[in-house]
Order: C-alpha cells, then sequence, then structure tokens
C-alpha cells in the first residue's frame, strides 16, 4: 500500500479507504475538466473476438488479419503485434495448441484473459517480464471478487470455466477455487476497451483504475487510447475530493441503475443523483419538485424515463397507477388510461419486437426498418417523449438509415435522439458529445454547412474534454470543423462578389 502511495502521490492522487466503499482514488490537487488524471496498461487483455468477427491480439485491428498457424485461435494484423504479444502467447499457444479442436472453439474471451492472467503472473514470478507496483499480480489478489453473493448457477457457471481454465494450464498447482474467484474478481472490475467512438473492442483488467469507485453522477470519465486506460476530469475536482466514474450507462431511473449496480457489482449507489435531486443536472430533473425524503422525485423520474405517456396528445404530464390499480392517472390533468389498452400496446410492441429478432438477415434492412418504425410509433403512442426504450429504438434506426445512405431520414433521427441524450446524460457526456459529431457529419454532407459548424463545434466542445485532443480521432474531428467554417467563409465571400 505504500509502495501504490508513492507512485500516484506523483499524479496528484492518493489511495483511501471509506466506510461501505472500501478503497478508492483521492485527488491531492485540484483537476480541472479536461485534465488527465489517470494513465494506466492492462495487465490483461483479450480482444472481444467471436464467430462474425475477430481482431488482433496486439492492437485490436479488424483488417488484414492471419491467424496464429499453430493454436489458430488468435489472430494478428502482422509481424509487429505478433513479436510486441509473443513472450505472454508464446506459452499460451502452446497450451491452446494441446486442446482438441473442438474444445478450442469452447475458448471464450473471458476464459482467454483468465488463461493469460496466470500467464502473466507465472512470466512475471519467473523474471521474463518485468514488475512495477501497478504492474503485478498482487494488485488482483486484491480485488474483491463477492464470489458469497452470487447465487448457484453463477457460481456453477464460474466452476465450469475454472475447469476449462484447469484443462488448457495443465498446471496441478493452482487451485479450481480460486480460478473461480478470480473470474468473480473479474466481472466485478474488468473493464470494457472501447475505441473512441466507444464501440467494443476487448476487454481489459486496469488494476489502480479498478480503485476508482462509480458515481452516477461522475467527477471523471474513461476512455481509451488503444489499449491504454485514460481517466479524465469532467468537472473541477478540488483537492481531497474523490474521484469517480460510472461503471453502468447512467441514462436509466434512479430504480434501474440501482438494480443494475446491485446485481452486477453488489453494491447500493449513495451518489448526490440517487439520493436527492442535483440542480446541475438536466431539463427534465431539474424541473422536478424538491420533496425531504426525495421518493417522489424518484416516481416522477422513473415515469417519465421508463413509463407511459398521457392520452391527450396535448398534455406532457406523467401516469401513475391509480390505487385501485385499474388503471393509470395522469398527474398533470388527470386523465386516466386503462390498463387493458396499455397491455394491448405493450403485447403489440412485444410481438413486433418478436418479429425483428427473425428479420435480420443480411439485405433484409427495408423490413426490420419497417418493423422498427412500427415500434416507433407504438412507443410514442404509450411511452413519454423522454421515455429511455423510444430514445433506443431510434438510434436503431439511426444505425440502419446511416448503412442504407438515406442521409435525410438518418439526420431527423439524429436530431431526435440528441434531444434524448440531452435530457438524460450530463453536458459533458462523451455519447452526447458523439451524437452532435455524427449530427455534424450528416448535415455537412447534406449541404447544411451553418448546421454542421454548430453542431461539429458542440462535439468538440464535449469531446476534448472527455478524449483529449491529440487523438487520431479527435484531430479527424477538429480537422472537418475547420473544413466546413473554411467552406463557410467561402460560401459568404462569394456571396459577396
Amino acid at each position: 500500500m505504500e509502495e501504490l502511495q508513492n507512485v500516484v502521490r506523483d499524479a496528484g492522487l492518493a489511495v483511501s479507504k471509506l466506510p461501505e466503499k472500501g478503497r478508492c482514488l483521492l485527488t491531492t490537487k485540484n483537476f480541472y475538466p479536461g485534465e488527465v488524471i489517470l494513465r494506466q496498461e492492462p495487465y490483461v487483455c483479450v480482444p472481444n473476438n467471436s464467430s462474425t468477427v475477430s481482431r488482433c491480439d496486439g492492437c485490436f485491428a479488424s483488417e488484414s488479419l492471419k491467424k496464429c498457424s499453430a493454436c489458430q485461435v488468435v489472430w494478428y494484423c502482422g509481424s509487429t503485434c505478433q513479436k510486441s504479444e509473443w513472450k505472454l502467447h508464446r506459452l499460451e499457444c502452446n497450451a491452446l495448441s494441446r486442446l482438441e479442436k473442438e474444445k478450442r472453439k469452447a475458448v471464450t474471451p473471458s476464459i482467454r484473459l483468465m488463461v493469460r492472467l496466470y500467464l502473466r503472473r507465472k512470466l512475471q514470478n519467473e523474471m521474463f517480464i518485468p514488475t512495477s507496483v501497478t504492474d503485478s499480480y498482487n494488485f488482483v489478489e486484491a480485488l474483491v471478487s463477492h464470489l458469497k453473493d452470487l447465487d448457484e448457477k453463477q457460481r456453477v457457471l464460474y466452476a465450469q470455466m475454472a475447469n476449462l481454465v484447469h484443462l488448457i494450464l495443465q498446471w496441478p498447482e493452482i487451485n479450481l477455487k480460486e480460478i473461480a474467484e478470480n473470474f468473480s474478481k473479474l466481472a466485478c472490475n474488468a473493464h470494457t476497451i472501447c475505441d473512441c467512438e466507444l464501440r467494443p473492442l476487448g476487454t481489459g483488467l486496469y488494476p489502480v483504475v479498478s480503485i476508482i469507485n462509480h458515481s452516477c453522477l461522475p467527477n471523471a470519465v474513461l476512455t481509451f487510447e488503444g489499449k491504454s486506460s485514460v481517466v479524465r476530469a469532467i468537472d473541477h475536482i478540488p483537492e481531497g475530493a474523490e474521484v469517480s466514474i460510472a461503471y453502468i450507462d447512467t441514462a436509466g431511473s434512479t430504480m434501474t441503475r440501482q438494480k443494475a449496480l446491485k446485481e452486477q457489482y453488489f453494491f447500493t449507489c449513495t451518489c448526490p443523483r440517487c439520493i436527492k435531486v442535483v440542480p446541475s443536472w438536466p431539463k427534465f430533473i431539474r424541473m422536478r419538485q424538491t420533496h425531504a425524503c426525495g421518493q417522489h422525485d424518484d416516481i416522477q423520474e422513473s415515469a417519465i424515463l421508463e413509463g407511459y405517456r398521457c392520452k391527450d396528445d396535448r398534455c406532457n404530464g406523467f401516469l401513475l397507477r391509480d390505487s385501485e390499480d385499474k388503471g393509470f392517472i395522469c398527474q398533470t390533468c388527470g386523465l386516466r388510461r386503462s390498463k387493458e389498452e396499455v397491455k394491448r400496446i405493450v403485447c403489440e410492441i412485444t410481438a413486433i419486437s418478436d418479429k425483428k429478432l427473425k428479420s435480420t438477415s443480411p439485405g433484409n434492412h427495408e423490413e426490420v426498418i419497417s418493423l422498427y418504425k412500427m415500434i416507433e410509433k407504438l412507443q410514442m403512442e404509450l411511452c413519454h417523449p423522454f421515455s429511455i426504450s423510444l430514445m433506443r429504438t431510434r438510434e436503431e434506426l439511426l444505425k440502419i438509415l446511416m448503412e442504407l445512405g438515406d442521409w435525410r431520414e438518418a439526420l431527423a433521427y439524429c436530431r431526435l435522439t440528441i434531444t434524448g441524450y440531452q435530457r438524460v446524460y450530463p453536458e459533458l457526456h462523451p455519447l452526447l458529445g458523439l451524437q452532435y459529431y455524427t449530427c455534424g457529419k450528416i448535415e455537412w454532407l447534406l449541404g447544411y454547412t451553418e448546421d454542421a459548424i454548430k453542431s461539429l463545434t458542440r462535439a468538440v466542445d464535449i469531446l476534448r474534454i472527455t478524449h483529449g485532443t491529440s487523438s487520431p480521432f479527435m484531430k479527424e474531428l477538429m480537422t472537418k470543423l475547420d473544413e466546413a467554417r473554411a467552406e463557410a467563409s467561402y460560401n459568404l465571400s462569394s456571396k459577396d462578389e
């Protein structure tokens, strides 16, 4: 602990323990929005390879790949990445090559991550690769597993996975219970490695980052540059304050967030957003009435984000169940909506969703769009305009329309999703910045240069805080903004002439 304190002290940080939270990361200096708080390489990581997508083990690229000729499991984009991974993969390759061909198909990214965890420990113990205070298996041993909190089904699954790891490694000295416990540790402490646009690429264990606790109103954000994790401040974090990031998507209601955190991370969040109204939060939360216990606020938040809308199109009210549980009453105008009507629309949405799942064959975009639009229409009839489920439907429509090159309709949906994002995310959330970037690119493509400049400017304002300014992604974004401004300037001068 003392050695770790010495390492993080130079970065303006300190490791501490808080009641009911355990270890946490505190600041010993002021951090300002956009400032890097912490960088760390993964102790172990793997790409999220599947039957349909493969990625290079070294850089997570998905193009020009060649499979390892010996183990037939791992992919590389070239000799540079292969050499960089060779010390670890040499042992992994030997172990995987011993497996029967059918058993190799059962080697999921999670299994590989655990195998590599033990292989890295072995290489460090035998001094084939260096060990440091922040790059040591000691960190893994210190992680909390929550194994006792798991249900029987999950413990059996981890035991089965541990058996496969034991079969791959064939080390009689490692304990099956220890492997199962490490699977539980990784489930709570590993992070999804994403690209600059937050698309998942792989999974990695970053021991120091794992010390940072969750908040539904975080003051920092975790992003990745390649496989390196980067934690940046998104608010002013004063000296002595705790650094916090979000473990989950914070768009849901308090009840939904608490449920997700309890099921995956086994704690109840007591952040400011969960226990009281936050004046700086988006518009729909600011409009809530303040009550001493905050219970009314939580009910209203849940009803708006995940409940039903008033039947009167002129009213923007939210519904709550009546006292006899026979229907729902609008809390603004008092209009009743019957339970039977709500159930009928829910059943229609479910039926269309089931049909949509069966219509995912390649080249079937038009039918899928039609089904999504039917769902959207029903959700607009049933759900509050700020509904999370309606927002997710529109996200899917936007994705498909962009794939088809239907840019005008894609722009309409992109603008709708931005309206939703503004109400469920704080002003400096990377997803909001990325959506502005998408909107700006479409607007520029369609010739709406002035609109594109506004959207790209807003994207830069957010993403330079969450992503920094030095990555190729951010340089491309800022170049697009400069080009759009130059085009607008040229158009203006042409008119003057």
